[in-house]
């Protein structure tokens, strides 16, 4: 089968389509026949190997050669411990493991995968389920967006960010989207009520505080979201560098204690109960998948350098055959 490997860390230039040997299912998995991949930050981590818990699957090379999560195909054949699917049923979801997608076909236990619904394309489906699942836990499961709350959300106009302003418009919040300036209009679009260019305004010094705060690519001092957030406010993060996510281990639960701020890392485990909740909101169109850029297998390096760039406006979806 076709697949995209990597063996060193690095610039999409070490990507390469090749030839590899197409998996076979043990008794306990399911082998699909891929449609549809999309690209997500974490794709991008893995490729760089930076920040550095990108790595923990190989210090010095990628432990895995095949990058790519979240998929949509058609399941061809199943183990015979397999009674939950059967061959020729559309299903979407994460592969365990974050890697895997960026290939023709691919096995897994199934655990995280969900049956799509005819109404979804492959593509649409494929850009739900990790940008989803995170946007979903933190407007709706772990911060509990209450109508009239103020909400800032920090890389608005990517992946996880395009679906979060739309939840947290869903449930009555006044929201913030911050990205850069080729992002703002899209921002809006999304139902975004107020828009930040970050290389012009640094939105934890502008003297505005926020009850809820989502920033998947965390930078700044713990400190400075500390300024950011109202009294009894949430601050979230998805992502960012290691030196602030040792502050947020260390000060976290000190400024918890002494300031009445949550400021804490959200935990995204993969599920399927997440997954599908998110999705019936997709089916009915309170919340869409908006997919900028479709590119085919051979295509990867270039998609993942359009996302690492922070160019892409949504999700960037990779289609197969």
């Amino acid at each position: 089968m076709k697949a995209v490997i990597y063996h060193n860390y690095g610039s999409p230039d070490v990507l390469k389509l090749a030839d590899v040997e197409k998996p076979t299912p043990t008794d306990d998995q399911l082998l699909i026949k891929i449609h549809a991949v999309s690209i997500n930050g974490a794709d991008w981590e893995g490729l760089i190997g930076k920040p550095l818990y990108a790595r923990i699957g190989g210090l010095r090379k990628p432990g895995r050669p095949i990058l790519g999560s979240d998929i949509a195909g058609r399941v061809e054949s199943v183990g015979k411990n397999i009674t939950e699917f059967k061959p020729g049923d559309e299903l979407f979801g994460e592969i365990p493991g974050y890697h895997g997608g960026f290939a023709e076909y691919v096995c897994t236990h199934g655990k995280t995968m969900a049956l799509k619904p005819a109404s979804l394309t492959f593509e649409e489906a494929a850009a739900i389920p990790q940008a989803g699942v995170i946007a979903l836990r933190a407007i709706r499961e772990k911060g509990q967006v209450q109508p009239g709350q103020k909400v800032l959300i920090n890389g608005a106009g990517g992946s996880a960010g395009s679906f979060a302003i739309q939840l947290a418009k869903l449930y009555g919040a006044e929201v913030t989207g911050v990205d850069n300036v080729g992002k703002l209009d899209f921002m809006r679009s999304l139902g975004a009520d107020h828009v930040i260019d970050y290389t012009r305004e640094d939105f934890t010094r502008n003297g505005k505080q926020y009850d809820l705060i989502l920033d998947v690519i965390a930078h700044r001092s713990v400190f400075a979201y500390k300024r950011a957030l109202s009294p009894n406010g949430s601050c979230f993060f998805v992502g960012g560098s290691v030196a602030v996510l040792f502050q947020i281990l260390l000060i976290g639960p000190w400024i918890r204690k002494s300031a009445d701020r949550n400021i804490t890392f959200l935990a995204v485990p993969q599920n399927r109960k997440d997954l599908v909740a998110i999705t019936e909101l997709c089916e009915t169109g309170k919340v869409v998948p908006v997919i900028d850029r479709r590119y085919s297998l051979s295509e990867v390096p270039e998609a993942l350098r359009y996302v690492g760039e922070g160019r892409a406006k949504g999700k960037v979806v990779i289609t197969l055959g």
